[in-house]
C-alpha cells in the first residue's frame, strides 16, 4: 500500500510542477502563440537553389561585405553534421542574419531576426553534405550584404 500511495504522490507532484512551469513561462510571455510561429519562412527555407532561397528572402542582389562582415567557419570540417559557424558584424541598425550552404539539399540554413538595439553576433552550428561555400547575408539598414567561405567537409551529414 505504501509503495502505491508513494507511486500517486510521485505522479501528483510532477503533475503539479509541471502546471506550475507552464502557469510561468506563460505569465512571463516565454510561450510563443501560433502567431509568432506564422511569420516563419517556409518559402526560404524550402528553396533548393540560391536564387530561390535570395528571392523568398527579399534579396535582390547582395553587396559583397568582407570588411563589414566576419564569418568565421572552419577550413576543414570532419563531420558535416555539425559544423560551427559564426557571424559578427559592426554595420548599422542590423535587422536580419542568415546562412545560406549552396549544396545543401535546402539552400537557407538558419536565419536570425535580430531585434533593434542587440550586437550583431551569431552563432551556430549547420549540417553540411558536401564540401560547399557558407554564405553569411546580414540585412542592415534595409540593405543586404554577403561573405562566403568554403568548407570542405570530409564526412557529410545532409540527405538528398
Amino acid at each position: 500500500m505504501k509503495a502505491e500511495v508513494d507511486l500517486n504522490r510521485r505522479k501528483a507532484l510532477k503533475a503539479g510542477g509541471s502546471m506550475g512551469l507552464l502557469a510561468l513561462f506563460g505569465g512571463l510571455g516565454l510561450l510563443q502563440s501560433g502567431a509568432a510561429l506564422a511569420e516563419w519562412n517556409k518559402a526560404a527555407f524550402s528553396a533548393k537553389s540560391m536564387d530561390d532561397a535570395l528571392n523568398a528572402l527579399g534579396v535582390i542582389i547582395p553587396e559583397n561585405s568582407a570588411t563589414a562582415i566576419q564569418l568565421t567557419v572552419p577550413e576543414i570540417a570532419e563531420n558535416g553534421s555539425v559544423v560551427p559557424v559564426s557571424v559578427a558584424s559592426n554595420l548599422a541598425d542590423i535587422e536580419q542574419i542568415s546562412i545560406l550552404v549552396d549544396k545543401n539539399p535546402n539552400v537557407l540554413a538558419a536565419s536570425f531576426v535580430i531585434p533593434q538595439g542587440t550586437e550583431g553576433l551569431i552563432t551556430t552550428r549547420v549540417k553540411m553534405g558536401q564540401t560547399a561555400n557558407v554564405i553569411a547575408l546580414v540585412k542592415a539598414g534595409g540593405k543586404y550584404y554577403r561573405v562566403a567561405k568554403e568548407v570542405k567537409v570530409t564526412a557529410g551529414g545532409c540527405g538528398g
